[in-house]
């Protein structure tokens, strides 16, 4: 049997290797890898615990043209594809004996297409009537984003506890002024070393009933993702930094302020940041009077932030934006600094934000 070589190294020839239960043929010098026809379908269907279905070329996008490669089984030139419609990652093919050729950083990509095309299918699907109509009531947006594989508990917990205490204590005028005079973060009173608990207990109270709505639909959107990605316990632990945070930098902005500042949107701003820096590849449907229109996360927490900083700038105005400013920037830290380790733990999150996931908005 000829010696097979490898398209890019041309001198180096290929060994056999095992990978995914399958007989595949791997250069030493590049790491790239040759598979034989149905290899790869193989390989997915063992990825997937699924049986082989449809072969993967047939979701390919457009053709590239001839690749500069040679087939190392039968040496005619491959073809190049688009790995997906969607996702723009190129694959090396032989239309005459069926093999395909994939770089070593391709790998992780073509394993995983089945599950990418199922998720780029739903993050593209288009905005219609009902979404319009919702968003046109509420004002609230509609967001597009890979189905968690977790139930998110600690986020269903969170909305149920804000639920209860605000029920708790808004339906008695008595209670109501009590549990502010008592648990809301007051600055002059921190700076006087009073109700240091406030800081956090803050996080659990809403003014209105609009409020408690407003941030419960946020947390409830945007919670179930970040949740999925971090897990229960460090998800949980997060928010209240960033709550507690939001309310350190309310206090540095108005250290001798009595106004009583209450909410949990200083925690749910720093989920923003986190999302914005995981999940760019979600979208969130923005409405300007009539105009409706999905967005990128960095667009629509863009003008978000570009709001809350020009409210901050503008004066008093009951709403605490220094509090949403600064959990927001905590959030976008821990998104920095947990960027990778997100990635690594959740292969499909890191994937879609290549430049190769092509997103229709």
């Amino acid at each position: 049997m000829p010696t097979k070589r490898c398209p890019h190294c041309k001198d180096v020839a290929l060994e056999p290797t095992q990978y995914q239960q399958e007989e595949v043929d791997i250069c030493r010098h590049c790491g790239g890898l040759w598979f034989e026809k149905n290899e790869v379908n193989r390989m997915i269907a063992e990825i997937n615990d699924s049986p082989i279905g449809e072969k993967y070329e047939t979701h390919f996008g457009k053709s590239l043209g001839v690749s500069e490669l040679d087939c190392p089984d039968c040496n005619k030139s491959l073809e190049r594809f688009h790995l997906l419609e969607d996702y723009h990652c190129e694959i090396d093919v032989c239309r005459h004996c069926d093999g395909s050729w994939i770089d070593k950083d391709e790998l992780e990509v073509v394993a995983n297409s089945h599950e990418l095309k199922e998720h780029l299918t739903e993050l593209n699907e288009k905005v219609n009537w009902k979404t319009y109509l919702f968003q046109f009531l509420t004002q609230m947006p509609i967001e597009y984003n890979i189905q968690p594989q977790k139930t998110p508990w600690v986020t269903y917990g969170l909305i149920a506890l804000n639920t209860i205490i605000f029920a708790l204590y808004f339906l008695s005028a008595n209670n109501f002024s009590f549990v502010l005079e008592h648990f809301a973060m007051t600055p002059a009173k921190i700076s006087q070393g009073e109700q240091l608990w406030s800081v956090l207990s803050c996080v659990f109270l809403h003014g209105s009933v609009m409020h408690l709505l407003g941030n419960m639909y946020f947390l409830y959107i945007i919670g179930d993702n970040l949740e999925d990605a971090l897990g229960h316990k460090r998800f949980l632990l997060l928010y209240l930094a960033c709550g507690l945070v939001a309310s350190f930098a309310s206090f540095i902005v108005s250290p001798l302020s009595d106004i009583p500042s209450v909410g949990a949107s200083g925690a749910i701003a720093g989920l923003f940041g986190m999302y914005l820096m995981w999940f760019r590849h979600a979208s969130l449907t923005f409405m300007f009077i009539v105009y409706h229109k999905k967005l990128s996360a960095v667009w629509f927490f863009g003008i978000w932030l570009a709001i809350n900083i020009f409210g901050a700038l503008s004066g008093p105005s009951g709403i605490d934006y220094s509090a949403h400013i600064g959990g927001f920037i905590l959030g976008l830290i821990i998104g920095f600094i947990l960027k990778e380790q997100i990635y690594t733990q959740n292969p499909i999150i890191g994937l879609l934000n290549k430049p190769f996931a092509k997103i229709k908005r």
